[in-house]
């Protein structure tokens, strides 16, 4: 007689969900779901897994690198907004210390942040709340230090010369646009609170 507790060898969600590079699920003691099953049951595991890979090649042909790409995007589609390094691996099927660089990076340009959990040694990495405004935050700095540079090379190659207008006009743009930041970003905040259900 079969025993009908034991998982599917082909065909069925454990090996979908494998496929996917999901974590399968665990269970306590007292039978309930332990964190680490990371893709809901009514889910499809490997779209999942699709759209997570669809999502970081997108944001890496944007500059975002590789593997932070996807820890980020393994993120932002988590219920629970938050997971381990161990959940991580499993679920993009790489090695802790591949998430491991791939979290450094995002912390250091505030596009994910480290929590630990009273009690325990875990800790867990998440999506701040407010992930592209406060992103957007952290690049007007980098801008601002562009503008810098460029009035400098403005000056250097002479504010007349073709090549020193670019540049001046280019530092004037960036300028704008820091300037512009804050309003743009108040004005987002309202847009949001209007469309929110």
């Amino acid at each position: 007689m079969t025993d009908v507790r034991q998982p599917q060898r082909a065909g069925g969600s454990t090996v979908a969900r494998r496929a996917s590079g999901a974590t399968a699920p665990r269970h306590g003691d007292d039978g309930t779901p332990q964190r680490g099953d990371t893709v809901p049951p009514q889910r499809d595991a490997v779209a999942v897994r699709r759209f997570i890979e669809r999502l970081a090649s997108l944001l890496n042909e944007s500059g975002l690198p590789p593997m932070p790409a996807r820890v980020f995007v393994a993120l932002l589609a988590a219920d629970s907004s938050r997971l381990t390094a161990a959940e991580l691996a499993g679920q993009l099927g790489v090695s802790p210390a591949a998430v491991s660089g791939g979290v450094r990076y995002l912390i250091q340009v505030g596009m994910v942040s480290r929590e630990g959990e009273s009690g325990s040694r875990r800790h867990y990495y998440r999506v701040p709340d407010r992930v592209w405004p406060e992103y957007l935050r952290v690049r007007d700095q980098v801008v601002l230090r562009w503008a810098s540079i460029m009035r400098e090379g403005a000056d250097v190659l002479g504010a007349s010369s073709p090549a020193g207008e670019r540049l001046a006009e280019s530092a004037m743009f960036f300028d704008f646009v820091s300037k512009e930041l804050p309003s743009m970003l108040d004005r987002w905040q309202e847009y949001k609170d209007a469309n929110q259900p």
